[in-house]
């Protein structure tokens, strides 16, 4: 018996002497590690001033540094959202998600990803996974998210649909993805004074965008009142002429 257990444990130290790392081998992860966190922000730095192709490279050899960082594989995600390959994208985010299933952000990253290319069941799964979540920092943010991919699905639970962005202003009261979401869920129920007051609200706090002019404009189009009608559509043609929303403003009159 004690010959066996004196086996044990000459196999237990000779196993962890083969595992232990030598301290060259150690610096060299150190290095490799900080080499592929300079080369993310250098990634990120390029994709702010458009130089995509080469922000692609530099996250490319931010993984060869280290395959187990999850901010190379994120933003290689983004990346390939912003050229319109939501395949590649998908699949970086599952890499990450492999590495680091239990980040709460990650998740929250991943359902944008998927409301924004209409796996709305999906996303919602992600979503209610983040808020599942005791230690995820910003909960508003899912619960923004959550609401508005529900608008965006279609869904009839309208209820639920407000409940989600009402916690979300409850926890941020000047968050404006929220108060767009209020103002959109407005315009589904019909609700055009809930519409065009969060519209408002969403103005005094964040700059216009095409999508928040279109909204309003529906509001007032429904409302009936022409003098705002009139100043929130020379708005966004002058703001953005060349979106997608001044483009539908052509064709008001079949809305």
């Amino acid at each position: 018996m004690m010959r066996m257990k004196l086996c044990l444990v000459i196999v237990l130290l000779v196993s962890l002497v083969a595992c232990a790392s030598t301290p060259k081998e150690l610096e060299k992860e150190r290095k490799d590690k900080d080499a592929a966190e300079i080369n993310v922000q250098l990634a990120s730095g390029y994709m702010r001033r458009g130089d995509l192709e080469i922000a692609e490279k530099k996250l490319l050899k931010a993984i060869e540094f280290n395959n187990k960082h999850v901010p190379a594989y994120t933003t290689l995600a983004v990346l390939m959202t912003m050229i319109d390959k939501p395949v590649e994208a998908e699949n970086y985010y599952l890499e990450a998600l492999d590495i680091d299933s239990r980040d709460p952000q990650l998740h929250n990253n991943y359902g944008t990803f998927l409301c924004g290319i209409k796996k709305y069941d999906e996303a919602t799964k992600q979503f209610e996974m983040t808020l599942r979540n005791q230690f995820y920092k910003t909960p508003e943010v899912a619960h923004a998210n959550l609401g508005y991919c529900l608008l965006q699905q279609g869904n009839a639970d309208y209820k639920k649909i407000e409940r989600h962005l009402r916690k979300a202003l409850k926890l941020r009261p000047n968050m404006p993805s929220a108060m767009l979401g209020m103002a959109e869920l407005g315009l589904a129920t019909k609700n055009y004074l809930m519409a065009r007051a969060y519209t408002q609200r969403y103005h005094s706090v964040s700059p216009a965008t095409a999508e928040s002019l279109w909204v309003q404009i529906k509001a007032e189009h429904a409302l009936g009142d022409k003098v705002y009608f009139l100043k929130v559509s020379q708005k966004l043609l002058d703001q953005f002429p060349e979106s997608e929303e001044a483009e539908k403003l052509m064709g008001l009159s079949n809305l």
